[in-house]
């Protein structure tokens, strides 16, 4: 997942870490587009017939799919050949040390309505053509995952933290989980999570040199370039991991477009986002706004 990880579980019948790490790796293996026997690039790679994979994969391209359908388009998991194309074409701890080659030419993604997923029988089919990138969702989903699976194997309390993507479980510690919100160019901001997740994506860190200039990592599905939105950083607390990261994503490609204060009604129905544009203002929204404490303004309000 090209990221760090952490896992912290908390009372006496605790899993093993290591059993926990162990459940993170695998994920690894059946979901990174670097690795090319994992479950995602054998998908990727087909000839668009149905094929038979895990359940947590299965799972995996449901939600991206669904996610797809619920932000308009703008959460697109179908962007890897668009990410390669700007240069993304192996870890970025290999990009990041050199001038990556990228492509003069772009096209939108092809999008999800094709893509067949029967998450019952753990079938999916993607056209031929069409590449699936796990990206954040992946890192979100595979912190619910393992975070949840801590807490019924006998956890107290469980938070699993994924290159930004974090997810808490079970019975939160008297003083909650305090969670520090670094946006880069603003005063970091605060979270107190005592259930749920919360999620950051940026088009500042994760950035690399490329021929034709700078790219990062945030591809806008309609132009298949990277999003040139007004908004650069986003942490979004909601439910689930894989559904604040899908949030995340859709704000930073589509904020200011005409349409998005009506999506956003319905995508922070039970969430809430801070917003920081290029010129380090901030701003937060949606029913559980008063989650996120900036500056000197400190809450220990419970999330969803």
């Amino acid at each position: 997942m090209g990221t760090t990880g952490h896992i912290v579980v908390v009372g006496s019948g605790a899993p093993a870490p290591d059993r926990l790490v162990a459940q993170l790796v695998d994920l690894e293996h059946r979901w990174s587009r670097f690795l090319p026997n994992s479950e995602i690039s054998r998908l990727s790679s087909g000839d668009g017939h149905p094929s038979i994979v895990s359940h947590a994969t299965a799972m995996l391209v449901e939600r991206a799919v669904w996610a797809w359908s619920r932000t308009g388009g703008r959460f697109d998991p179908t962007v890897l050949d668009a990410v390669r194309a700007a240069g993304y074409d192996r870890s970025f701890e290999q990009i990041r040390s050199a001038c990556a080659t990228a492509a003069t030419g772009h096209v939108p993604a092809p999008g999800c309505a094709d893509v067949d997923v029967d998450a019952g029988i753990d079938l999916v089919r993607l056209p031929a053509g069409v590449a699936f990138d796990p990206g954040g969702i992946g890192k979100g989903l595979a912190a619910d995952l393992v975070a949840t699976a801590a807490v019924e194997a006998g956890a107290d309390a469980a938070m699993v933290s994924l290159g930004g993507d974090i997810r808490v479980a079970g019975d939160a510690p008297a003083e909650g989980w305090e969670v520090e919100l670094d946006h880069h160019i603003a005063e970091p901001a605060r979270i107190n999570l005592r259930s749920g997740a919360v999620a950051t994506s940026s088009t500042i860190r994760r950035r690399w040199r490329t021929t034709t200039g700078t790219a990062h990592h945030v591809v806008d599905p309609r132009t298949g370039r990277p999003s040139t939105g007004l908004a650069v950083a986003c942490t979004v607390v909601a439910g689930e991991a894989w559904w604040a990261e899908s949030i995340t994503t859709a704000i930073l490609v589509g904020w200011g477009d005409t349409d998005l204060d009506d999506l956003l009604a319905e995508l922070l129905v039970d969430a809430g986002a801070l917003v920081t544009t290029a010129d380090g203002e901030q701003l937060v929204i949606g029913p559980h706004a008063h989650a996120f404490s900036i500056g000197n303004d400190r809450t220990d309000q419970e999330v969803p």
